[in-house]
């Protein structure tokens, strides 16, 4: 890295404008600095190609004349040692006039050089930026590919678990299907699936069979919560014929796996069932429904 001070005093060091001790100093400087001797190698090129951009000087009409006077008296006398043409010695401004340029020179080639590697800079920094930008891009998509394959894999594991569930509740029905075609004609058979109100419980499923004939059926429930030692499940039937839904029985299921088959009996004959309902009641059960419904089919 070089500091504009630097910078400054290479301009000058190229175009042998230093002396003394800073000469000294600079000198000690550019042995230890190789992008330092690299920036004066630069200027000193830079300082070549300007001196062949200087405009050609045209001597005086008077120069002719003298130069051939010297001719003729040098032909009559002792030859003179000739002395070399310059058509900038007669320009006594000339060497301070090339000598501005340079350092004008100089200058604009060091504030061309800072400007350079400052644009070189920004250049490094925006691409550092768009690298930056590029990759927090690809991490949010990925993120993003990632979340949606995790939920899309829950709910495949969900839909599995509820087709499972189905799957048993209809391998059951059909046990009971065939448990009570023993029984009865099976076109008789009202079979009825009853739904869970429970947030906590949403996926308790039952199913109750009923044999108008025998005035009997079975109920059989699923994942459905255990209760306090005081409560019980109350299983009621709707029945058109009566204003009050009728009780048919009392259950307890399983703590692990809420699982329970249930006898449907009534104590009073049942002519058309239009709805079944499951309640929470106090131990034993009640002769009219105080408790919340749970479970409800039509």
């Amino acid at each position: 890295m070089i500091d504009a001070s630097h910078e400054e005093l290479a301009a000058l060091y190229a175009f042998d404008l230093l002396a003394g001790t800073e000469l000294a100093a600079f000198e000690s400087a550019l042995a230890t600095n190789a992008a330092l001797a690299a920036l004066v190698c630069e200027l000193r090129a830079a300082s070549v190609t300007l001196a062949h951009l200087a405009p050609s000087a045209t001597p005086p009409p008077s120069l002719r004349i003298r130069v051939l006077a010297s001719v003729r008296a040098s032909s009559e006398r002792t030859p003179a040692p000739v002395i070399p043409f310059s058509p900038f010695a007669f320009q006594p401004w000339f060497g301070w006039a090339a000598a501005a340029c340079c350092a004008l020179s100089a200058a604009w080639l060091g504030v061309l050089y800072v400007s350079n590697r400052a644009d070189a800079a920004l250049q490094r920094d925006t691409q550092a930026f768009n690298a930056l930008a590029l990759q927090s891009a690809v991490q949010q998509l990925e993120a993003e590919r990632i979340l949606t394959q995790r939920q899309r894999s829950l709910h495949e594991r969900e839909l599995a678990a509820f087709t499972q569930r189905i799957d048993k509740l209809t391998a059951r029905t059909a046990d009971l299907s065939a448990q009570l075609k023993r029984e009865g004609d099976l076109a008789n058979l009202k079979i009825t699936a009853l739904a869970s109100l429970l947030k906590n419980s949403p996926q308790a499923l039952a199913l109750a069979v009923w044999n108008p004939a025998k005035q009997e059926g079975v109920l059989q429930v699923e994942k459905l919560p255990a209760l306090a030692t005081d409560q019980d499940y109350q299983l009621w039937v709707v029945d058109p014929q009566y204003a009050d839904p009728l009780d048919a029985g009392t259950f307890t299921v399983d703590p692990e796996t809420g699982a329970c088959r249930h006898q449907i009996k009534s104590r009073q004959p049942i002519q058309n069932i239009a709805a079944y309902a499951i309640t929470r009641e106090v131990k034993g059960g009640v002769v009219k429904s105080a408790g919340p419904f749970l479970l409800l089919g039509k």
